[in-house]
C-alpha cells in the first residue's frame, strides 16, 4: 500500500462522461495512498463524478477534481459546468448521491462559480476497527 503523504494535494481534470468517474476514484485513491479516510474519499468522489458527468453540463466538457490532505481530514471537491439540478421524486426513499455524501462528510457543501459549480465535502479520519 502507497503511503500517504500530508499536506498533499491532487487535482485532475476529466471527460463528462460515466466510464470517468473509476478512473478519477482511482486517481483519488492512489492519490491519497494509506489514509484512513481513503474508501470515503473514494466513495465521495464517486458520487460527484457522477453528478458531474451525467447531470451537469460536464457530461457534455470537463470535470475537475481537487483534493487536499490534511493531518487529520480530506477535502474533496468537484467542479462541473452548472446546468439544473432535478430533485427526485418525493416517493423515492433510496439514498441518493449527496445524501451519502452528507452521511460521510463532517460538512459539506455548494459554490456557485463563473463557470458552473464546485460541490466539497470534508471528511475526517476515522478510528479503525477494534
Amino acid at each position: 500500500m502507497t503511503p500517504a503523504m500530508l499536506d498533499q494535494w491532487y487535482a485532475g481534470t476529466f471527460p463528462g462522461s460515466p466510464e470517468q468517474v473509476g478512473v478519477a476514484r482511482r486517481a483519488v485513491k492512489s492519490c491519497l495512498g494509506s489514509c484512513p479516510a481513503s474508501d470515503d474519499a473514494a466513495l465521495v468522489v464517486s458520487e460527484l463524478a457522477t453528478n458531474a458527468a451525467v447531470h451537469s453540463r460536464s457530461k457534455d466538457g470537463t470535470f475537475t477534481l481537487r483534493v487536499e490532505l490534511h493531518p487529520t481530514w480530506v477535502q474533496v471537491e468537484c467542479e462541473d459546468a452548472g446546468g439544473p439540478w432535478f430533485s427526485r421524486p418525493a416517493d423515492d426513499s433510496r439514498p441518493h448521491g449527496l445524501s451519502i455524501v452528507a452521511n460521510l462528510a463532517r460538512a459539506w457543501g455548494v459554490s456557485t462559480t463563473a463557470s458552473g459549480r464546485v460541490v466539497w465535502a470534508r471528511l475526517d479520519f476515522r478510528a479503525p476497527p477494534r
